[in-house]
């Protein structure tokens, strides 16, 4: 069963490795990127197979695809594939222009989309999860959480010019506010209401917004503060919850999450591990290699993903109102 990959950037790369550490012979995979320094890495490092030319590439031969292009090529490449009835994985998204006609014709062609949704398989997050699951900390009230790093530092190699994070509608903040939803909403429930405040602080050569500050209300009445940035000089991922009976604290750069109850009343503190992380990249690679596992799982079953299209849509109408609260300074209900 041969496998397409498109978009060979730091994230193609890793989705070739996570494809090859759930079993896929690099020969069963074929990568395909206009730049050529792009494909020799591919081809010298990973011994797989690329091209230059997408006219040539057959979809219907392949299992499965994997999209990775930046998020403003998506819907190209993902609009050939639903016509071809191709299953495929989505990196994470910032732009909805599409995502309906797509969602349309994956239900009328019966064809698997499975948008990336990262932030679930981290340890962090999944641990976060069954602690509350489990009422350690009782009812949660509120939450505060600042994800950020500064954006010449996401990839130190290129100049943020040639990186599409520094584009004003795939700006990093834009993308992350959505990635990180995912998991934020998934934990705490769908939204009621928000406010948002968005601003370009710093001297970073980019034309883009660098913080966005929302303002959240979930229909469980949970409150929550989302702080995104690319200014951060280290990079920050931390968030603190209060609930009845204690609070929960993660700190992903200290690969810690402690939290404090009445009934013991003293802090416990779990350490987290450091997991497998390829040089020149931030993140470890079990959470992006569990996500494949899953989007192959989805293939091979012919079911359909736990996040789906629809979800990944609605992440990008709350940035949306997000933005218009910023623009308008009211409140905006979701």
């Amino acid at each position: 069963m041969n496998y397409l990959v498109i978009g060979l950037g730091s994230m193609g790369k890793r989705r070739i490795r996570c494809l090859m550490a759930n079993g896929i012979p690099n020969t069963n995979i074929l990568g395909y990127d206009l730049k050529a320094d792009r494909r020799s890495e591919v081809e010298n490092k990973y011994k797989v197979s690329t091209t230059s030319d997408f006219k040539s590439i057959k979809l219907s031969d392949y299992r499965a695809i994997i999209i990775s292009t930046p998020p403003d090529a998506h819907m190209e490449y993902a609009l050939q594939a639903v016509k071809a009835s191709v299953p495929m994985f989505i990196e994470a998204s910032v732009i909805d222009e599409g995502m309906e006609s797509l969602h349309q014709l994956s239900e009328e062609n019966n064809v698997i989309v499975y948008p990336s949704c990262t932030m679930k398989y981290f340890q962090g997050p999944k641990l976060i999860k069954e602690l509350i699951e489990n009422n350690t900390i009782g009812q949660v009230f509120a939450w505060q959480y600042q994800s950020g790093q500064y954006l010449p530092d996401w990839h130190p190699w290129e100049s943020i010019q040639d990186f599409y994070v520094s584009k004003r509608i795939t700006g990093g903040c834009r993308e992350i506010v959505p990635f990180e939803l995912v998991w934020l909403v998934d934990l705490f429930g769908n939204l009621s209401e928000l406010s948002g405040l968005k601003s370009k602080l710093s001297d970073i050569n980019a034309d883009i917004d660098d913080i966005y500050l929302l303002q959240l209300k979930h229909k469980s009445g949970i409150l929550g503060q989302l702080i995104v940035d690319v200014v951060s000089r280290t990079p920050v991922r931390t968030i603190r919850i209060t609930g009845s009976k204690g609070t929960i604290e993660w700190d992903d750069g200290q690969k810690t999450i402690r939290h404090f109850t009445k009934e013991t009343n003293q802090w416990e503190t779990i350490k987290l591990s450091l997991g497998s992380v390829e040089k020149e990249y931030i993140n470890p690679e079990e959470p992006y290699i569990s996500e494949i596992k899953d989007f192959l799982t989805c293939v091979e079953h012919k079911t359909q993903p736990y996040y789906t299209l629809q979800d990944d849509y609605e992440m990008l109408q709350i940035l949306k109102k997000a933005e218009i609260s910023s623009t308008t300074g009211k409140n905006q209900t979701i």
